[in-house]
């Protein structure tokens, strides 16, 4: 019966996807990679004519007591959480991230609803971190 009842809660909680790093990085170097570079540490052929220089990417978590700001960075992707650089949702791309839905776990181990296009680049980030 235990075991029963153990099923039922699993099948009935929300399953949370997480992002796809490999996805997410062909996502960056699609929409991203102009600004933010190949590599993700700032050197994009736009960064020149930039008025606000993008930042190295892959120092996230260093600059963060060596923990990735997730839940920062999908705020600031989607647009929750608007960068003065990004007028809001990133320029440009804002729409094409809307759907389909996804979820990435934040640093503290919450789901974060978001576009999975967005969990995905953060997922690669993550994964580019020095």
């Amino acid at each position: 019966m235990k075991r029963l009842v153990l099923l039922a809660v699993c099948l009935a909680g929300p399953v949370w996807a997480e992002g796809d790093p490999v996805a997410g990085e062909g996502v960056f170097q699609t929409f991203c990679s102009a600004c933010h570079g190949t590599d993700a540490q700032g050197n994009g052929p736009m960064s020149g004519i930039l008025t606000v220089e993008p930042p190295d990417l892959t120092a996230l978590a260093l600059s963060n007591d060596g923990v990735f700001p997730v839940f920062r960075v999908v705020r600031q992707i989607d647009g929750r959480d608007p960068m003065l650089a990004h007028g809001g949702e990133m320029p440009l791309f804002g729409a094409l991230f809307d759907f389909p839905d996804g979820s990435i776990a934040s640093e503290t181990g919450q789901p974060i609803i978001t576009a999975q296009p967005i969990a995905d680049v953060a997922a690669w980030l993550e994964s580019v971190q020095d």
